[in-house]
């Protein structure tokens, strides 16, 4: 429906926001011949409000109680496993996946460099692995918990669809510059589904956006860049319809090594046959189905609206690398590179740690600060994001 705003409504939301529009109903008339040929008349919404539902983060209004509570959470030693816990309760198991998610969201800082170069802060993170394991449902988590969170498929988006479209304006008739999925998610998340079904040529639009955080466009005469300042989560499923652990992430999800290595995690979740895994599942997904919530836990689960307004708290934090931590990663890196060399040597290794392991090191632990509201990275923030990293190399890793 075309909605028309006028006054101080106009320029008021962005691309991409959920807003919710009151006004007046229309119909426009048709003058001339057409008028006395036709019964049918466009429709338009005369808009007299407007209001944002799903606020960005530097937008969201805290109440003195909120921040009571957050304060209050930010005191619990265990506020990373509580907070992990409460990322879709309804899914069973997963935990560091979902602990790599809550990263996801809260993020790592960053930098801009006096040559006007930048270090993105935005974690990327794949999800591969066997069909009905999960992945697309928290996909979908993720993407209604950010502020900004957009939602695709690879099998539906071409290039146009991910990154922008130039289109003829019906109301002015000019030339118009139209963003898509990555555009409209600009400091927000993208999550993409099916990320192996896209062609080679719409997938190779994602390279520059996961490093540069920009699209630059060059059609119909319109030469511009648009930010893409967003996070991307994406979802891959085997090409031989479940993985094998003989074969490397490439040959399996049939992605080229260039695009693999710009997600800073790359997790593995594999269908195993484990009767008392078996069972706890389907009693899970049981309970789920009959009382339509999640089974009681030990720790409180937070509600949505609390994760959103804590996760927007951490982000305003901007922590820094100590020497001393500083030194701890670069040794912790020196090692994991000589680990990769000798287990490649011994073909024993389906990975490679390259200096995008480096920055994803520095990233996680910075997103592990800002979970606890420090404004200082510790060694035990490096400690787990090296323990995450590691985790996910030995289940590629596996050949038995």
């Amino acid at each position: 429906m075309t909605i028309f705003l006028h006054g101080s409504l106009t320029r008021s939301m962005n691309p991409g926001d959920i807003v919710s529009v009151s006004g007046i109903f229309q119909a426009t008339p048709h003058h001339g011949y057409r008028g006395t040929t036709s019964l049918l008349t466009d429709v338009y919404l005369e808009g007299q409000y407007i209001s944002q539902l799903k606020k960005q983060y530097n937008k969201m209004i805290t109440t003195p109680e909120i921040s009571e509570k957050i304060q209050e959470l930010a005191q619990d030693r265990d506020i990373y496993d509580k907070l992990s816990k409460s990322i879709a309760p309804e899914i069973y198991g997963h935990e560091d996946v979902k602990k790599a998610l809550l990263l996801l969201l809260v993020g790592g800082v960053s930098k801009f460099m006096g040559d006007g170069m930048k270090i993105r802060g935005d974690l990327n993170i794949c999800l591969m692995g066997d069909p009905g394991v999960a992945k697309s449902q928290l996909l979908k988590y993720i993407s209604k918990v950010a502020p900004r969170g957009v939602y695709t498929t690879g099998r539906g988006s071409s290039g146009v669809g991910l990154t922008a479209s130039v289109t003829r304006d019906p109301v002015t008739d000019e030339m118009i510059l139209e963003g898509g999925a990555l555009v409209l998610a600009d400091n927000g998340i993208c999550c993409i589904d099916e990320f192996d079904k896209m062609e080679d040529g719409d997938r190779t639009a994602i390279h520059e956006v996961m490093e540069q955080q920009t699209i630059s466009i060059s059609k119909a005469g319109i030469t511009t860049t648009l930010n893409a300042r967003t996070s991307i989560l994406a979802a891959a499923n085997p090409q031989y319809g479940r993985y094998n652990i003989k074969k490397s992430p490439t040959q399996n999800i049939n992605l080229p090594a260039a695009l693999l290595s710009r997600f800073d995690i790359l997790f593995l979740i594999l269908d195993k046959h484990n009767v008392e895994d078996d069972a706890k599942l389907a009693e899970h997904v049981a309970h789920v189905h009959q009382h339509g919530k999640h089974p009681e836990m030990e720790s409180d689960i937070l509600d949505v609206q609390m994760i959103r307004h804590y996760v927007a708290e951490a982000r305003s934090k901007r922590p820094v690398v100590p020497p001393d931590v500083s030194s701890y990663m670069v040794s912790s890196y020196v090692q994991m590179r000589q680990e990769q060399a000798d287990a490649m040597a011994n073909k024993k290794a389906h990975t490679y740690t390259s200096a995008r392991s480096l920055l994803a090191v520095i990233r996680l632990s910075q997103a592990l600060a800002r979970v606890h509201l420090r404004d200082e990275v510790m060694r035990q923030d490096v400690s787990e994001a090296l323990r995450l990293l590691d985790k996910c190399q030995k289940k590629y890793n596996v050949f038995e």
